[in-house]
């Protein structure tokens, strides 16, 4: 049986690999400790390619254009916010989020990286890290996801 995805909202990741195997993590602007850090994602505009839908969230919410894509997720990986989530998407009538996740390998110069390069910030602060120390940082609801994402992506990582 298929699962109905009409609930959830269409979404993309982006998992930017630094030519050493690190990884990019952002600390969400104005989230408190401890699960504050996560990968660049948002959502889908309406007939928006996935992968330029990719490429437009991170170079929003990180400044960075300079990428080449190495792979992605097969098929819709999904999340539920929590119940007493709060925020725009909840109030807009969805169960949560159905994501394709892009791995990128960073071809730009630090210089590039930019969280105020689309006006509101997402992070307030970045740095490279491990795959698989995401999955600590990340806020709990999105921690299946982020173990599915390091394991499709784990050969990027070195």
């Amino acid at each position: 049986m298929t699962e109905d995805l009409s609930a959830y909202r269409p979404n993309v990741g982006v998992v930017l690999f630094h030519a050493d195997g690190r990884v990019w993590l952002g600390r969400r602007h104005n989230t408190p400790e401890p699960y504050n850090w996560q990968f660049p994602q948002g959502g889908v505009d309406a007939g928006e390619d996935l992968e330029t839908a990719a490429r437009r969230e991170l170079a929003e919410e990180t400044g960075v254009r300079s990428a080449t894509l190495l792979g992605r997720t097969d098929g819709w990986l999904t999340y539920d916010f929590p119940a007493d989530h709060q925020g725009g998407k909840v109030t807009r009538g969805w169960k949560g989020q159905r994501q394709i996740w892009f791995a990128l390998r960073f071809d730009g110069d630090e210089t590039e990286i930019d969280l105020m390069a689309h006006g509101e910030p997402e992070f307030d602060a970045w740095r490279w890290g491990k795959l698989s120390e995401a999955l600590d940082l990340v806020v709990p609801f999105k921690r299946a996801t982020y173990e599915a994402v390091a394991q499709a992506f784990h050969d990027f990582a070195g």
